[in-house]
């Protein structure tokens, strides 16, 4: 059987070997790929995203146990940053979760970003996909401690939460417009901290600024504490209301459409960065540009236009 074969018959085996080769780019994994895409549009798609410190690991924790009150089947996608020196990563938020380690009904993958900005990895999409494929219910994507605009988050999930936590500085200025209009729900995490209410308070002015159209899902700030399980059952019941929102108004059917835009998209970017770099890497074309651009014979723009002219792109 094939890889893609025995992630469809349940082999959690097959598909931990599988995201493996596809994070690590191997083009078998494209093949396996293909079979499994048909299989996939099942799962709840849950993203969550914040600052580093925020406690998103320790929250998503308490949720993989609530869904799991539920028998639902979870999937987690772990991201972890790219050391820019090394090349290496920790990859320890699984570390928080690992009550679940035993749990057959938990599958638990870690992604470092390989330089991939946005909050994500590059393979997240993939590795979601094959979750999904593998019978997964609800796949969680909790991304790498991000700032101001990385929210690569909300092509990929079907509810995002913004984590947020007090004594961040300026509460004003920790939620700039990217952030603030990804998020589905807010959370104020670390509740029992001093100035939990003041940023709840803040978040909540920011969003009624917003003013949404007629119809439209209105988020909402609430406040947990992820080390005691306050305030969980609170933010389930909010991801449950706003997926039924969604199935309601239609607003699911276009999700899907720009995540599978964004697939196709990303994936075409990729294979043709490789094509083409591979290509005038083999017959010497790289060098010659390299050369030319030190002693200023030619220049990027025009080497660019070159390099596309000779592929004869329609």
């Amino acid at each position: 059987m094939t890889l893609a074969e025995r992630v469809l018959d349940g082999d959690v085996r097959a598909a931990a070997r599988l995201m493996r080769d596809i994070d690590d780019r191997f083009k078998s994994a494209v093949e396996e790929l293909k079979t499994l895409y048909p299989h996939t549009g099942n799962a709840y798609i849950l993203g969550i995203t914040g600052p580093p410190g925020a406690g998103k690991s320790t929250l998503v924790d308490q949720i993989v146990a609530a869904f799991r009150e539920k028998q639902l089947r979870v999937g987690v996608v772990a991201i972890d940053p790219t050391s820019p020196f090394t090349g290496g990563a920790i990859l320890g938020d699984r570390i928080r979760m690992n009550r679940h380690a035993d749990d057959p009904g938990v599958f638990i993958r870690s992604l470092a970003t390989r330089g991939c900005l946005g909050g994500m990895s590059r393979s997240t999409m993939d590795v979601v996909n094959v979750m999904d494929a593998m019978g997964m219910d609800v796949v969680i994507v909790e991304t790498v401690g991000v700032g101001q605009d990385e929210v690569d988050i909300v092509s990929t999930a079907h509810t995002t939460a913004v984590i947020m936590v007090p004594g961040l500085g300026d509460d004003i200025q920790a939620i700039k417009a990217g952030i603030l209009e990804i998020g589905d729900v807010f959370v104020v995490n670390k509740a029992d901290r001093d100035g939990a209410d003041r940023t709840a308070r803040e978040l909540s002015a920011m969003l009624e600024m917003k003013h949404p159209e007629p119809g439209a899902w209105l988020p909402r700030v609430l406040q947990t504490e992820g080390c005691r399980g306050v305030g969980i059952a609170e933010l389930m019941e909010e991801f449950e209301a706003h997926r039924k929102y969604l199935k309601a108004s239609g607003a699911l059917q276009h999700l899907i459409e720009e995540r599978n835009a964004k697939l196709f998209s990303d994936t075409l970017r990729e294979e043709l960065f490789d094509t083409v770099f591979g290509a005038i890497k083999e017959n010497g074309r790289y060098q010659e540009i390299l050369d030319g651009l030190r002693d200023r014979s030619t220049d990027p723009y025009t080497a660019v236009e070159e390099v596309l002219a000779a592929r004869a792109f329609p």
